[in-house]
């Protein structure tokens, strides 16, 4: 990933992240926050393999151990272990502000002041995806995922009122704070983009959907999608690609959506690939696919915008303030509506031109880096002790 080359201000700032493992957009937003101040992070556990290399130039320290090894029923004990680091932990070293981001860094505030905490989402596990993962809990594993629930809600309550700035990356996120959390001041601004590393090569005739693979990023969902589209057009592929965890509950859903994919040759799952694939493939899609559930914000379709190409979505969460529908992309219902877009843009290829260029005209004037930061310094500063 590209460096950040702004002039920094003044702040000495103290990152707290919940886990840096994974190549999502949460750990490049942190990443270039990170370098732009040059910024030590504090997280519960790192795993220089898995994330972005460029962490490995920062100063990144590991608090209260590792947390892996727990098992399948115990994830939301894993991120109680996480955030009991972040609740008892005293900074001792000089700072202005603390800028904590991925849930429950933010606990950090229960021993430490001045606080900005940059919420991705509250939890979703403990709040808005409460009844969909407990659904998916064995009957007795379903106690124990209560009790830890219920741990997390109050150690929330015991600390969110506190925190003296929360900055949400999306509409979406600041209603799940109001809405969980009691908080209603939270101030949105969504994370930006390197676009001048994004291009487009042409149509190659294929979809992308490039993102973690979890089942909230639903990829069942643009696989069907897909199948249906194969019955009515020819000559296509499928491409899902994105960082797979080697956490159990993660490496089932893998398992389950690669069987979905073995009744098709044109379906093709690529894991854990580096930043330069993912901008090749985006360079050379007729179109990228995006169906989360309720994603907190997304920088799938920013990068897709970036990169000239028409983004086609599930009309849920952050892609519905981000993708304007028929102008820079389409929002979708559901898998029958998802193929229609994609018969849409692979029929006429003019149609696809034409809604990339909007895209990454959105994406230049709305959501550059310099734009996040210009932003962003202004509201650690109201924090800090400068």
């Amino acid at each position: 990933m590209a460096g950040i080359y702004y002039i920094v201000i003044g702040l000495k700032v103290l990152i707290a992240q919940a886990n840096l493992t994974l190549k999502g957009g949460a750990e490049k937003v942190v990443l270039k926050i990170a370098q732009h101040y040059r910024a030590k992070i504090i997280t519960a556990e790192y795993d220089p393999e898995g994330t972005f290399p460029e962490y490995g130039k920062l100063d990144v320290e590991v608090i209260g151990g590792n947390s892996t090894g727990f098992p399948a029923y115990g994830r939301v004990f894993q991120g109680l272990k996480y955030g009991l680091g972040f609740y008892n932990m005293n900074v001792d070293e000089d700072y202005d502000v603390i800028n904590a981001h991925i849930a429950p860094s933010h606990w950090i505030r229960n021993r430490n002041e001045r606080v900005l905490w940059y919420c991705h989402t509250p939890l979703r596990d403990a709040y808005d995806m409460y009844r969909f993962r407990m659904s998916m809990k064995k009957f007795y594993q379903k106690p124990v995922h209560y009790l830890g629930i219920k741990a997390v809600r109050r150690m929330d309550r015991k600390v969110v009122n506190r925190i003296e700035r929360i900055v949400a990356n999306s509409q979406n996120t600041k209603g799940r704070i109001e809405k969980y959390l009691g908080r209603n001041d939270a101030r949105v601004l969504g994370g930006g983009i390197d676009y001048k590393l994004y291009r487009n090569r042409g149509d190659e005739h294929y979809f992308l959907y490039p993102s973690r693979i979890s089942p909230n990023k639903n990829q069942e969902f643009a696989i069907r999608a897909f199948e249906e589209f194969s019955k009515k057009a020819k000559g296509y592929r499928l491409v899902l690609m994105g960082a797979v965890s080697k956490d159990a509950f993660y490496q089932d859903y893998y398992k389950r959506i690669t069987e979905m994919a073995k009744g098709s040759k044109n379906i093709s799952i690529m894991a854990n690939v580096g930043e330069d694939e993912f901008r090749d493939a985006y360079s050379g899609a007729t179109a990228v696919l995006y169906p989360p559930i309720n994603e907190d914000y997304g920088l799938v379709p920013l990068e897709a915008m970036a990169s000239s190409k028409p983004v086609i979505a599930l009309n849920q969460g952050g892609p519905r303030e981000t993708v304007i529908d028929g102008k820079t992309g389409y929002l979708v219902e559901d898998e029958h509506s998802m193929c229609n877009a994609m018969l849409k843009v692979s029929k006429d290829p003019e149609l696809a031109a034409m809604i990339g260029r909007n895209g990454r005209k959105r994406v230049i004037e709305n959501y550059s880096w310099e734009h996040f930061f210009r932003e962003f310094d202004k509201e650690l500063k109201s924090v800090s002790k400068l």
